[in-house]
């Protein structure tokens, strides 16, 4: 298989980008990255003496690079990661999110068009389907269930998913779709809630939590959710969407007095902060149609899972340390 894989320098992209080579080292990987903020090539080092990657710096917008990339590689499936996905940012700078996450989208799905591909496959989120009540544990979002959007950031990625699913009624494009909900793991920027609070607990600094910390969120780990892809590109149905949970439901609270236990650090470095504008409550998908159809299931519970991450991130300083300096 040729691939592309967009945003493959960030944290989601760079774990599926490694997942693949590991598993079919004979597949052809092009990433293509802008190296934002977000994206880093430090990230991606150990694949540049792989003589199967191929690094691209680009931009997904950029429509005369991204078709002369189609034309030259020949792809059979695109996998896009790309796009601007922190929410708070998303608040402050809506256009970025709109110009990346739809506009870029549309330019990767016109080259798929014009050059045949087998599968684009649309990484999205389950943040599209707004927030589920917190007394209510037993709901769940399913694929079907209503796009109802929070942040410019979500509807910048919910606005992607119905631009390819018309595609797939217009033109017939092979797409599919997936709905994940929150990832950790090891290469995650370090803005996001774990390796935040990890970074600034081994810091000593205080750590920031919006509101009383009662959100809610499914914490997946991120080689399940390689696993989920793998699964969806190779015998995935096109024109369908699969939501990817990890049984993981942790209040914000619960992860940070638990990354403060692990680390064995007071509480005390725990600050609450004003929560942020839209918050939503809670976030939980019900995967029962992978489960079903691909027979995907995840295999990392969230205790073994944020040891692992833990260490990773002990072990790996230098990586975000010059992260957190740069930015």
């Amino acid at each position: 298989m040729k691939l592309l894989v967009t945003g493959g320098a960030g944290f989601m992209g760079s774990n599926f980008i490694y997942y693949m080579l590991d598993k079919y080292p004979d597949y052809e990987i092009v990433c293509l990255d802008l190296l934002t903020y977000a994206g880093h090539k430090s990230t991606i080092k150990e694949l540049f003496a792989n003589p199967n990657f191929t690094f691209v710096q680009g931009d997904i917008k950029d429509r005369e690079l991204v078709d002369q990339l189609f034309a030259e590689k020949n792809f059979d499936t695109a996998v896009n990661f790309a796009a601007e996905s922190h929410v708070d940012n998303s608040i402050e700078d809506p256009a970025a999110f709109l110009e990346t996450n739809i506009l870029g989208t549309q330019v990767l799905m016109d080259a798929a068009r014009k050059y045949n591909l087998q599968r684009f496959h649309q990484i999205s989120t389950d943040e599209v389907y707004g927030e589920l009540p917190l007394d209510r544990p037993e709901l769940k979002f399913r694929e079907k269930s209503p796009i109802k959007t929070s942040s410019p950031y979500s509807a910048s990625k919910a606005s992607a998913d119905l631009l390819a699913a018309a595609y797939r009624r217009t033109y017939n494009l092979p797409i599919s779709i997936s709905r994940s909900s929150n990832n950790y793991g090891p290469y995650q920027l370090p803005e996001k809630l774990i390796p935040l609070m990890i970074a600034k607990a081994l810091n000593n600094d205080k750590l920031p939590v919006y509101g009383t910390g009662e959100n809610i969120r499914d914490w997946l780990y991120v080689k399940d959710h390689s696993r989920a892809i793998d699964l969806i590109i190779h015998q995935g149905s096109l024109g369908e969407v699969y939501n990817i949970g990890g049984s993981s439901e942790k209040s914000n609270i619960e992860v940070v007095k638990m990354i403060l236990q692990e680390l064995n650090i007071s509480q005390s470095l725990i600050t609450f902060v004003e929560d942020r504008a839209g918050h939503d409550l809670r976030y939980a998908v019900d995967y029962s149609k992978i489960s079903r159809e691909l027979g995907w299931q995840p295999e990392v519970d969230f205790k073994s899972g944020i040891k692992r991450v833990i260490k990773w991130y002990l072990d790996n300083r230098s990586w975000w340390q010059e992260i957190l300096y740069k930015s």
